[in-house]
């Protein structure tokens, strides 16, 4: 509240404090002033809850403060967060880059090992207490106390802030109600200085609104004139006020606007002549002629004296320019301007039209803003001298619009020079030595004698609706013009002077006129400035009048006009009144303002005139111009005091007569009786609703405080109480509606309009009430007021004046922490009924009572009615209009009613009144009767007019949620109820029930804010189950189990079910998680909505917990967890609809169906809610043995519905984990016991999911996120397995994660990355600062961690329970398969200590669950510790070789050796070897040596061979990891990489497992790189492994006999065959033990073999592949799957079919090069020869590019040469130094018979091994020469294998060359051409193109070396060596069929051509029968021996074998 309003408390306020403070004494003091002064001097009471604070609505959680409670939090260290800088800590710093890098020449023997010895490596420190044997108990118990140590309190301070945007129950407390300010400028005049210096000159200063045409300002007069200017005046001065020496002012603008003017107009001392010659001397001498002009200058400073003498007292104006403020404001505003601040800049006139930032308050386009510019120091050098006939402001209003026109008229005026100088800037939040427009000084003002600074009241351009905070009473006088044209006599130096009368004597003229400048501070009287020689003059002055506190009918303002003589002349006196004239200011007891046409009189007035008006025509008076109105004035009031409207003014005053009970009274011309006044005051309450809206907010607390005053205290008339309460209810209705409309742009978030809601907070009390407190310390601070204010007005400050009623509740004062007394008191006595009889209570609506009464008629003369109490039963029987109004505004009247209850209990000293007794029950039964009425209006138009319906239903909410604080909670709980009971009936009608269930979860999120929320709660008799000492494992026996025979214990189910009891131990908690499971529905309509909105409901609950002081305690959390266990039971349920944030299909169910399956539907609670639980909820009578629990309903075949999305999934898991880590330990065992096997299984896959949903990503993952470079990627392994085996083994998903770590898993969509991003409203920027990622990684890793370990806690209290059960194994193997994913995900090393202490104790508590039962647990677990054995963080090094040391130990105990591990530890090492890109081999070693330690230092295995296994085991792994050295060194070089893993898998042919692991890997590599065919060939060999391991095993007949029944799909297969069975045994442990050596192994691989192919798109593979599994799946009878393959062979043939009929072309298989190494670089591949296959259509240029690329970067730059000829290379002739590559193009070879089989496309490009390559070359050395000296080599190259094969390279195992001489180049060549002949003409269908561009080729004359030129060289002559005969022989027939297929083309071509190709034909036959004709000789010749028999020396060079061999 403004606290200017309140002067009494301070003594430094200067005369308005001895103003009022005189006002007060006076008894007779005007009732509405009294009032005001009233209502603005006192304390406001404020009704506040102690721990009102604590509530979600005052202290909501959000993302600022999250971050604040985030600080300190550790940062968890992580493995993949440390990859990036290597080294991690001390103990790791040696670079592992450098140790492998001396393996360059490694040969891959055991001899390896010799170079890091593992004997010589250093081990990691080891754990001190690994080696000794304690019992598990201890063990257990130590692990539990470190895991406890260092834990974050607050679970959910590291989860993003619950959503804002569901933040319904939030409230602000109001802005204190304060003067209102617009924008406000600061104006400082620094100096004022003209040309000559002879007088003083005075200024004024207002602001102008053009577009407005209205003054916005009052005047500020400033005086700016030299001590020795001054002096002139001092005949005419008193002694100067400090308040008038003001030099800076203070302007306020709310709507600021370009059109708005700073005005500065110049006056001076009145003088002899018109402005104009008074002008002259200050436009013509300048200073810089001071001693040419110094007579003229002292002759005009003698005028100036002598004027001032005489004169000094009247004014003249002089001057006047205007500085446009939008440009100060824009150029201001620019802040790139280099020019200092400070700086002086000239205004100038033209407007630029710079907008400044737009302005809030105001709407239009072109606001621009005075709050934030750049200070500005101005030199204003032009001003205009003011013109006699222009001086109104319509005058100035035309000149300013002037001024903003290019070529304005003033500016050819000529200037008046001068200088003024000015400071404007933004005014600061508090300014020091500022007076108010009353001159009451605002705090801070250090010294009184300091030069102040004023605030200039603001006369806004548009109405503001504010209301009047302060006491302001103030009068505007502005006389406009004045006519006395027709006045005779001397009249023409006109001055009127104002004085304010009191009466009409003179002396009662009052000192309220304000002083201008140097002057006194108030004066009796006033004049306006002379304007010289004129009888009409126009003015621009302003009087300002402080109006009295009393205004009476006496009190006038008097005009007197003067004729001013300006020359001494004898006998002529100095002023000559020549009229009068008044106005009376009250009019009706209405203060008169408004524009006034007053008529003058020329004599004196006579006595009484004041009680007229001059426009009564006195008689025996003279009047100017006969009485017609000359003199034109406008008054205007600025007062808090007087209304200014009809409507107003007469309710008040009304409101006044009836307190003071004068009758009878005069009501304008009406004169009221005692009988008609009440009339009167119903008819002006009606009437209030008339009244215009700015007066009405202005003075509406006053307005509102007199409608309560009429309910509370009805007036008594002639001795009768007067019932005014309705007309006062509605008038107040009114009220309200029209401020809020008034304001409807300010409304808040929820509708509600701020200044009301200012005015219930701070300004509402209950009327002539003084808080007398109860006897010891008050509960309420009472303050002084303070008269400081600011610009801002900070709360604070006027919070300091108001009474805070602080009592808890407000209830009895308790000490924090401790639980409300009364709710114990109630809970004692009363049991679980806790209402006056909850459910029966004959108050509750429908109850017996429940009738609507009339309050009954008073008896006794105590009228006090009790506010709350009258206003609920108005408005419960208000009519229909009126509670329309109501309803509208039903939160103002809630709120209302409960600070009335409040005020009433504090006051009246009920507080510690039992609760039932504080209210009467008719109250009780209208607050039922509304809260019913008010929740019906929510349900019925909620479909009609749903923002009403929301604001409603929240306003019923708060007020409910309020009650609870005040009345007998019982009774509220009973409301809450019937509220549901309603809802719900209307639900099951609803056409849209999810709009009706989205109102009830706001309702009751708003309930359940309540800061009491956990008391409200407390059950009556403690739920906590018999203690149990701390559960170990002698405790558990003791304690009932589901596994045991004992009945599980009703009383802990019911704690963690939604049941009956529940709910009415627990009401609102009852109440809320109803809400969230009828949410979970899988049938529920709008689900995601809803979902998103119950959960959130929770999650803010839990995060206030979190948050709140009151529950720091863990005893005290336990405790408030106890509220939320059924929580577990409805995530658990729920499970199947969550989103599934582990990857991979199949996961849902993991753990859930594996403990199903012998307990098939039995005891499986957790169904759908059936429909009569649904009605108990809504509140429905429950009989009391009809206690349903809410997941009893039967179960849901399947319940699929609305899955959650992964961000609700997420918030759902995170509370989930909350009451895991606050309940307590041994309920939640004692519940765990209880489980069904199902149930138990279902929770162990919630927290499976936990695991996953909690992830942490890694910062990589912020930063990739951030820069929105995030690719989704899909490992197309991963995505086949998923596809195929339908669910994945643990092992092969972490080996597939590590493979390709998305930061976000798996998902396609990732819906969550929200709550990475953190993208809660604070802000969506995406482009955050590396500190923001940096502090997000460091919060999301600490909730990974933490998430994790409240799994692990969950997890061992489950491992208690299930100790000594029968089905421990099941549950145990489940529990094992959860902690294995944790340690399979990325965890920090923190949880990897405790995650791997407890996998330590679970192996030695029960090493069967691994030794025993399946080899996927041990082999999961190998994996997983070996991968934390190469850590670079040392501790978890560490813990992993401790753990995999123990497990090795265990397994020798069970039987003497440790085989198994053995075997998975080597088989685990290689897959990590060959997938984990980031695996550090360095590390790893250091672990071998570190389990080495462990050995070595075991005393209790010394005697066995345990220590030698162990050093055997370790150097093998060595051995394997010096082999993958090398793989890490050919990382980069595909074909190396794919070399050295097929030398690996090689290795392994003994140890199939490992082989198999290997085969997996190649093929997980070739999908990478997209060798779809290679990926699928090493899963046939995989299936092969396999089939040759099954064979041995067993003899099915359906399945495949070994692996040669591959054969046909690959004939490299054989190699897979078993070595023999005396190698291998295939049942000795371990072995051939993983999942793959199954039949449905078997199956798998060969789904994914069909796949791969598939994609690869060798569908004629895919056919074989599935001839081989088709057996094995009718054996199964798996028709599915038989559907699906037939499907698949479909697709398969469909797609041959289409391809092989013209498609052909498009199914390109590969391209094959040789490549051969030369040079010692090369190492392992010097003069090696390989084949590549190249993807489709690669070029020679491409790979030789690669390859160069690849090599020139190995080995460095000008060290790789290609060889650019395919001619052999000669060793002798390379460089050394240098690396050779020698690339050729060859093509796939068949001998004809093969041809015969391969008949397709695909035939010919499958299976291949011999290729060809051919080389031109002539006897002297050149690639090509002429015909006769053309030679040819032929080179073939067999490979190893066949193509596609397991690698892309196979090495060359034989070449053959064949040479062919001139002649046999010849005929080749003319076979082709024939051929391209045939195949042009036989084209079907034919294309003539093709085929005459082959023809031209084969008949054109100008073909060079064509067939004519080949004919002529080889046919001419006979050979002369006989050998030769054959090939003479051979080229002519080729020449004739030749000839015969041209015929045969051109026949063709005939027959295809149009008529325009007719003549290219004649040329193509003319040319044809030239080249026969040329030919014919040649071909006729016979050869003498050609029909002699072959002699065995001829060559048949059709035979392969007589080729000449070439020496390879």
């Amino acid at each position: 509240m403004p606290l200017i309003s309140t002067p009494f408390p301070s003594s430094s306020n200067g005369p308005q404090v001895q103003l009022l403070a005189r006002l007060c004494g006076l008894g007779k003091l005007d009732a509405q002033v009294r009032a005001a002064v009233e209502m603005y001097t006192e304390d406001w009471i404020i009704a506040h809850r102690r721990y009102q604070h604590l509530s979600a609505a005052f202290s909501p959680i959000t993302t600022e403060t999250q971050r604040e409670r985030q600080k300190g939090l550790t940062r968890q260290v992580f493995e993949q967060d440390t990859s990036g800088d290597e080294r991690s800590g001390p103990e790791d710093s040696d670079d592992p880059r450098h140790s492998s890098g001396s393996l360059d020449d490694t040969p891959r023997s055991s001899g390896a090992s010799g170079i890091f010895d593992l004997r010589n490596l250093a081990a990691d420190s080891l754990l001190p207490s690994l080696l000794e044997r304690t019992a598990p108990e201890d063990v257990d118990r130590r692990n539990e106390a470190l895991r406890r140590q260092h834990r974050p309190r607050a679970l959910l301070a590291l989860y993003p802030a619950p959503d804002e945007d569901e933040a319904v129950e939030r409230c602000s407390r109001p802005e204190p109600p304060r003067e209102h300010f617009g924008q406000r400028i600061l104006v400082k005049c620094l100096s004022l200085k003209f040309e000559i210096e002879i007088e003083p000159i005075f200024g004024i200063l207002a602001l102008y609104d053009v577009r407005e045409k209205k003054k916005i300002s009052e005047n500020f007069y400033f005086d700016l004139n030299s001590d020795s200017v001054k002096g002139l005046l001092r005949a005419h001065g008193t002694h100067p006020a400090i308040s008038t020496l003001a030099r800076s002012a203070i302007l306020s603008v709310t709507y600021p606007s370009p059109d708005i003017f700073l005005v500065i107009k110049l006056e001076k001392v009145l003088q002899q002549g018109d402005i104009s010659e008074c002008c002259e001397p200050y436009m013509v001498m300048k200073e810089v002629d001071t001693a040419k002009n110094k007579e003229k200058l002292e002759k005009l400073r003698l005028a100036a004296e002598q004027f001032c003498t005489r004169l000094g007292r009247y004014r003249m104006p002089f001057a006047w320019t205007a500085i446009h403020l939008a440009n100060i404001v824009s150029s201001a505003g620019q802040t790139d301007r280099d020019s200092d601040s400070e700086g002086e800049r000239r205004p100038a006139w033209t407007d630029r039209r710079r907008r400044g930032p737009q302005d809030r308050t105001s709407g239009g386009d072109d606001t621009c803003s005075f709050s934030s510019f750049r200070p500005a120091t101005l030199t204003v050098t032009n001003f205009f001298k003011q013109e006699a006939e222009r001086l109104s402001d319509e005058d100035l209003f035309k000149f300013l619009a002037d001024m903003r026109r290019p070529s304005s008229l003033l500016r050819r005026l000529r200037p008046v020079t001068a200088q003024l100088k000015i400071d404007i800037s933004p005014a600061p939040e508090n300014p020091h030595f500022c007076l108010s427009p009353e001159l009451l000084h605002v705090k801070p003002y250090p010294d009184p004698r300091g030069r102040p600074t004023k605030e200039i009241l603001e006369f806004p351009a548009r109405e503001v609706y504010a209301p009047h905070t302060s006491y302001r009473n103030l009068l505007y006088v502005y006389p406009h013009c004045l006519n006395f044209s027709s006045r005779q006599g001397s009249v023409r130096n006109l001055a009127v002077r104002v004085q304010y009368m009191a009466g009409e004597d003179p002396s009662q003229a009052l000192p309220v006129i304000f002083g201008k400048s140097s002057c006194s501070e108030f004066t009796r009287e006033a004049f306006t400035p002379v304007v010289y020689h004129n009888k009409s003059p126009e003015f621009y002055e302003e009087f300002k009048l402080r109006l009295p506190a009393c205004v009476t009918e006496n009190h006038h303002l008097l005009f007197t006009f003067y004729h001013v003589s300006c020359q001494p002349r004898p006998g002529t006196a100095l002023e000559t009144p020549v009229g009068f004239t008044w106005i009376p200011l009250l009019q009706h007891g209405r203060l008169r303002t408004g524009p006034f046409c007053l008529p003058v009189s020329v004599d004196q007035l006579p006595p009484s005139y004041s009680v007229l008006t001059p426009d009564v025509a006195l008689p025996g008076m003279r009047w100017v111009d006969g009485h017609k109105g000359v003199f034109s004035v406008e008054l205007t009031a600025v007062s808090s005091v007087h209304p200014q409207d009809p409507h107003l003014d007469k309710f008040f005053t009304l409101v006044h007569v009836l307190e003071e009970g004068a009758f009878p009274f005069r009501l304008k011309d009406t004169v009221l009786s005692e009988g008609t006044v009440e009339q009167e005051l119903r008819a002006s309450l009606a009437a209030l609703r008339l009244a215009s809206p700015q007066p009405l907010v202005a003075f509406s607390h006053h307005v509102l405080d007199k409608l309560v005053h009429l309910v509370v205290r009805p007036p008594i008339i002639g001795g009768q109480i007067v019932n005014l309460g309705r007309g006062a209810f509605e008038a107040m209705a009114h009220v309200v509606s029209l401020v809020h409309r008034s304001l409807e742009a300010a409304q808040d978030a929820r509708g509600h309009c701020p200044l009301l809601a200012a005015y219930v907070h701070y300004a509402f009390r209950l009327p002539g009430t003084e808080p007398n407190f109860p006897s010891g310390a008050p509960p309420v601070a009472v303050q002084a007021a303070t008269l400081a204010r600011g610009p801002g007005r900070p709360a604070s400050l006027y919070l300091a004046r108001s009474k805070s009623i602080s009592s808890s509740n407000p209830d009895l004062a308790v000490a924090p922490g401790s639980v409300d007394d009364e709710v114990s008191r109630i809970l004692a006595s009363k049991g679980i009924d806790r209402s006056h009889s909850w459910v029966n209570s004959a108050y509750a609506p429908g109850g017996s009572k429940a009738v609507l009464r009339r309050a009954p008629p008073y008896c006794g003369a105590d009228p006090r009615q009790l506010l709350h109490e009258e206003l609920a039963l108005q408005w419960v029987v208000s009519g229909s209009a009126v509670r329309e109004t109501v309803l509208q505004h039903a939160w103002f009247f809630f709120q209302l009613m409960v600070k009335s209850m409040a005020l009433h209990l504090l006051l009246g000293q009920r507080l510690d009144t039992p609760r039932k007794l504080r209210f009467p029950g008719r109250f009780l039964d209208d607050i039922a009767a509304l809260v019913g009425s008010v929740g019906l209006e929510v349900i019925t138009r909620v479909y009609k007019d749903a923002e009403l319906a929301e604001r409603l239903n929240a306003s019923l909410a708060f007020f409910l949620s309020d009650l609870l604080s005040l009345a007998d909670r019982g009774f509220v709980f009973s409301l809450v109820r019937a509220h549901y009971k309603q809802v719900a009936t209307r639900l099951q009608s609803a056409p849209n029930p999810a709009l009706l269930l989205t109102l009830r979860m706001d309702f009751t999120r708003i309930l359940c804010s309540h800061e009491h929320y956990v008391t409200l709660n407390l059950p009556c008799c403690p739920l906590s189950p018999p203690a149990s000492p701390s559960p170990s494992v002698s405790s558990t026996t003791s304690q009932s189990s589901t596994f045991s025979s004992h009945a599980p214990d009703p009383k802990v189910t019911s704690m963690f079910e939604l049941s009956g009891p529940f709910r009415q131990q627990h009401f609102l908690a009852g109440l809320l998680l109803t809400e969230l499971a009828l949410a979970l529905e899988p049938e529920a309509e709008g689900a995601s909505l809803l979902h998103k909105k119950a959960i959130s409901a929770v999650h803010s609950l839990l995060c206030g917990h979190d948050a709140d002081p009151r529950y720091t305690e863990a005893a005290v959390k336990a405790r408030v967890a106890e509220l939320y266990l059924p929580l577990l039971s409805l995530a658990r349920d729920t499970l199947p609809r969550l989103h599934d944030f582990a990857e991979g299909p199949g996961q849902r169910s993991r753990l859930a169906s594996m403990l199903d399956s012998d307990t098939e539907g039995e005891g499986d609670i957790g169904g759908t809610i059936n429909p009569s639980v649904a009605m108990a909820i809504a509140g429905g009578p429950l009989a009391p043995g009809s206690r349903a629990s809410i997941s009893q309903g039967p179960v849901a075949a399947s319940r699929s519905g609305c899955p959650l999305s992964a961000e609700s999934s997420r918030t759902l898991l995170v509370c989930v984990l909350w009451v895991l880590k606050n309940a307590e330990p041994a309920l939640l065992q004692r519940w765990a016991a209880d489980l069904a096997l199902p149930q138990l299984g279902r929770l162990l896959d919630l927290l499976y999911l936990c695991l996953a949903a909690f992830e942490y990503k890694g910062k990589k993952a912020f930063e990739r996120i951030n820069s929105l470079t995030f690719k989704k990627s899909l490992d197309m392994k991963a995505r086949l397995e998923e596809a195929i085996l339908g669910t994945i083994g643990a092992r092969q998903e972490m080996v597939r994660r590590s493979r390709e770590r998305s930061p976000f898993g798996n998902q396609e969509n990732v819906r969550w990355r929200k709550s990475i991003t953190h993208w809660r409203q604070t802000s969506d920027r995406v482009d955050k600062t590396k500190d923001e990622m940096e502090h997000e990684a460091l919060v999301d890793g600490n909730l990974a961690t933490e998430a994790s370990l409240v799994v692990l806690d969950t997890l061992e209290i489950i491992v208690q329970t299930v100790m000594l059960s029968e089905a421990r194994e099941s549950v145990l193997g489940a529990v094992l398969k959860v902690v294995l994913y944790s340690l399979g995900s990325a965890q920090s090393a923190l949880f990897l200590q405790h995650g791997l202490a407890t996998q330590r104790s679970l192996v030695s508590k029960f090493p069967e669950l691994l030794f025993e039962e399946d080899t996927e647990l041990c082999a999961d677990l190998c994996l997983r510790l070996l991968r934390h054995c190469g850590s670079r963080i040392s501790t978890i090094r560490t813990h992993a070789s401790a753990s995999l040391y123990l497990l090795m130990r265990q397994n020798f105990e069970i039987g003497n050796n440790f085989a198994r591990v053995k075997m998975q530890v080597t088989m685990s090492l290689s897959s990590l070897v060959g997938t984990t890109q980031s695996f550090s081999e360095e590390h790893l070693r250091r672990s071998l040596k570190t389990i080495l330690t462990y050995a070595e230092e075991d005393v209790g295995l010394r005697d066995s061979t345990f220590a030698e296994q162990v050093q055997d085991l370790m150097f093998n792994l060595h051995m394997i990891l010096t082999d993958t050295v090398k793989m890490k060194e050919h990382q980069e070089d595909p074909e190396m990489l794919i070399d050295l893993m097929y030398r690996i898998a090689r290795g392994y042919q003994g140890s199939p497992d490992l082989r198999l692991t290997w085969l997996q890997n190649m093929a997980g590599k070739h999908a990478e790189l997209g060798n779809h065919a290679e990926a699928a060939q090493c899963m046939v060999h995989a299936a092969a492994l396999v089939a040759e391991y099954l064979a041995l095993l067993e003899d099915s007949r359906y399945l495949p006999v070994g692996c040669v029944s591959f054969q046909n799909i690959s004939s490299n297969v054989l190699e897979e065959s078993a070595i023999s069975d005396d190698i291998l045994s295939p049942d000795e442990e371990g072995f051939c033990s993983g999942k793959h050596f199954t039949e449905l192994g078997l199956v798998g691989l060969l789904e994914q073999a069909a796949a791969y192919f598939t994609m690869g798109g060798l569908y004629e593979a895919v056919n074989e592949v599935y001839k081989t599994l088709i057996p094995i799946l009718e054996a199964h009878r798996d028709y599915k799957k038989l559907a699906a393959v037939h499907g698949k062979l479909q697709e398969a043939f469909t797609k041959i079919m289409h391809q092989s009929s013209g498609w052909e072309t498009q199914r390109v298989f590969g391209t094959y090069f040789r490549v051969g190494f030369y040079g010692a670089r090369f190492g392992d591949l010097d003069e090696q020869e390989f084949v590549y296959k190249e993807p489709s259509i690669t070029k020679l240029a491409e790979i030789s590019h690669r390859l160069e690329e690849f090599y020139t970067e190995r080995f460095g730059e000008d060290v790789v040469e290609i060889v650019k000829d395919s001619n052999p290379v000669d060793k002798t002739k390379l460089d050394p130094q240098k690396a050779y590559i020698q690339i050729t193009y060859v093509e796939p070879h068949f001998d004809t018979y093969e041809l015969k089989d391969r008949v397709t496309y695909f035939d010919r490009n499958y299976g291949l091994r011999t290729f060809l390559f051919c080389t031109p070359f002539t006897p002297d050395g050149r690639a090509h020469g002429d015909l006769p000296e053309q030679h040819k080599r032929k080179t073939l190259l067999s490979t190893d294998h066949a193509f596609p094969y397991i690698k892309t390279r196979i090495r060359v195992c034989h070449r053959e060359e064949t040479v062919l001489t001139p002649v046999e180049v010849a005929i080749e060549d003319m076979q082709k051409k024939t051929r391209e002949l045939a195949f042009a003409t036989e084209q079907d269908p034919p294309d003539a193109k093709m085929l005459q561009m082959v023809l031209q080729g084969s008949v054109g004359p100008t073909v060079n070396q064509g067939p004519l030129e080949v004919a002529q060289v080889f046919l001419a002559e006979i050979p002369e060596d006989p050998k030769l005969f054959r090939h003479h022989n051979k080229l002519r027939l080729c020449f004739k069929d030749f000839c015969k297929k041209c015929e045969d083309a051109l026949r063709k071509n005939k027959a295809l051509i149009g008529p325009d190709q007719k003549e290219y034909h004649r040329e193509l036959e003319r040319n044809y029968c030239r080249l026969r004709e040329a030919l014919q000789p040649l071909l006729t010749q016979r050869l003498p021996q050609l029909l002699a028999p072959p002699t065995a020396g001829l060559r048949n060079s059709l035979n392969r074998a007589s080729f000449r061999k070439a020496d390879l």
